[in-house]
């Protein structure tokens, strides 16, 4: 067998390139692996020999469950390094970018971005881990994105939305032993696992050339970073710093952060609006409310195992398309397939309320419609063994945009958090409406609370948030008897 597979990789690569060897500076192309029905018939019968002959060789089966996929011209293959399953550390939600937080000029171009470009961006992990892999999106996108190179490394001084690197951290990353990857339209790509050593709450350096760019101005991204991001002309993923790059407060293509874990580890995604992305929050602080949860369990060691994913995105409703998909679409994406989730808080649905017409028949009919969302999404979780947390909606009264002076909107969201606190289809309820109203005036926030706007909340306010979510949700207990039946 030991002289039969390279004959046999060797004949497979032959054929699937018709006849031409791979390249090791050429992309993998996540398209190529749907095609080829023909090639998988013209191999049939030699795969069956390579099949029996794995069967008799214990050894290398072992290697092959141990390696993962192939990774061409690499010296060694990443093996785990100890019996684990894969958490999301860190994500963003994808969304298709508006025309206001496309990358700046020069990287914006006619039916062309970030043509020749690196792109440095930061990212904040939650639990830590000895390796990696990173997903990119291309949710969004109007063309195949064709990334050429990108690396991983530790920032300088360790600290979010900076552009110089920590010396001698740089890595490179993967894809089926690659340095580039082309993905299709409306896919993900999932890079090779890496060696590389992250510590819980820690930055994360992650650099992407594109010599090409992507041929087209609908592009995938997360507006909201509240983290600086650097793009510079030519390829300087290498570099140490990116003296005289320009900086846009934004995340492009990276979608999520993976780290080998051990099985006590475990993640918490929550689905949330611009109240979870962080709207009022302090740029390159990482003080979201999440992120302050974060903080909290960390200081634990009974919750020091549970990584927080932030499936939130500005302006995003439950029920109708706004800034991204509606919770009710992304769902699957966001949360039921997401590496390591064991449960889920839903905090969203008043930008539904406020987008809604300000007549008493629409809101109680926006208040039925979020009822029966929330109880779709719960079974949709419970069906995956996913516990589901829900928070009660936070005041808006005197916010200019969506109070009215009749309280139809106060009305629906009484109704809605009245039915949050006493159906008992969450397996928890966390009550931010209690947390941050004004004992004096219950329709609007706590000044010290309130950012300005009577909607969206200061730092402080969003460290009433993390402080009101109790610790004891996340302990891992079994699940009750007939849980996912509803």
């Amino acid at each position: 067998m030991t002289r039969l597979m390279p004959l046999l990789l060797t004949a497979w690569a032959g054929l699937r390139r018709g006849g031409r060897r791979p390249s090791r500076s050429e992309p993998f192309t996540v398209a190529s692996i749907s095609q080829g029905t023909s090639l998988v018939l013209r191999m049939a019968a030699v795969a069956t020999v390579a099949v029996a002959v794995t069967a008799a060789s214990p050894a290398l089966g072992a290697m092959g469950a141990k390696g993962g996929p192939g990774t061409p011209g690499s010296a060694a293959p990443v093996t785990p390094k100890m019996d684990g399953h894969w958490v999301g550390t860190w994500v963003s939600m994808p969304q298709l970018t508006e025309p206001g937080n496309m990358p700046p000029a020069p990287f914006t171009q006619d039916n062309l971005v970030l043509a020749d470009s690196t792109l440095r961006q930061t990212i904040h992990t939650s639990t830590g881990g000895r390796q990696m892999r990173l997903r990119f999106s291309n949710a969004f996108g109007g063309t195949a994105l064709p990334i050429t190179r990108i690396s991983v490394a530790l920032p300088a001084g360790g600290q979010a939305g900076v552009s110089a690197i920590k010396p001698g951290t740089s890595q490179p990353v993967t894809f089926h032993g690659q340095p580039g990857v082309v993905i299709p339209v409306g896919a993900q790509a999932v890079s090779d696992p890496l060696n590389f050593e992250l510590a819980p709450r820690s930055n994360l350096t992650v650099t992407i050339y594109l010599a090409e760019g992507q041929n087209s101005n609908a592009i995938t991204s997360h507006p909201g970073s509240r983290t600086t991001s650097y793009l510079l002309s030519g390829d300087h993923v290498d570099a140490g710093d990116l003296p005289g790059a320009t900086s846009a407060d934004h995340w492009y293509f990276l979608s999520a952060l993976e780290v080998w874990s051990k099985h006590t580890t475990a993640a918490a995604a929550i689905v949330g609006d611009s109240l979870t992305d962080g709207r009022g929050s302090t740029t390159n602080m990482n003080n979201r409310w999440p992120d302050q949860l974060l903080d909290r369990l960390q200081s634990h060691s009974s919750t020091g195992q549970i990584a927080i994913l932030n499936q939130a995105a500005g302006g995003n409703r439950v029920l109708n398309d706004g800034l991204g998909p509606n919770a009710l679409a992304r769902l699957d994406r966001d949360v039921l397939v997401q590496s390591g989730v064991k449960w889920q808080i839903l905090f969203e649905g008043v930008n539904d309320i406020g987008t809604a017409e300000a007549t008493e028949v629409a809101q109680k009919k926006v208040a039925a419609d979020l009822i029966a969302a929330y109880d779709q999404m719960i079974t949709r979780a419970h069906t995956q063994g996913i516990r589901v947390y829900g928070a009660t909606l936070t005041p808006f009264g005197a916010n200019t945009a969506y109070d009215d002076a009749q309280g139809y909107r106060e009305a629906a969201r009484q109704t809605v958090n009245q039915w949050i606190r006493t159906s008992r289809r969450f397996d928890a309820v966390i009550d931010f409406d209690r947390t941050t109203r004004d004992p004096a005036n219950p329709r609007q926030l706590l000044p010290a609370y309130d950012v300005g706007d009577h909607l969206h909340l200061n730092p402080a306010g969003y460290k009433a948030l993390a402080d009101a979510v109790p610790t004891r949700l996340f302990k891992d207990e079994p699940l009750p008897r007939g849980f996912g039946f509803n």
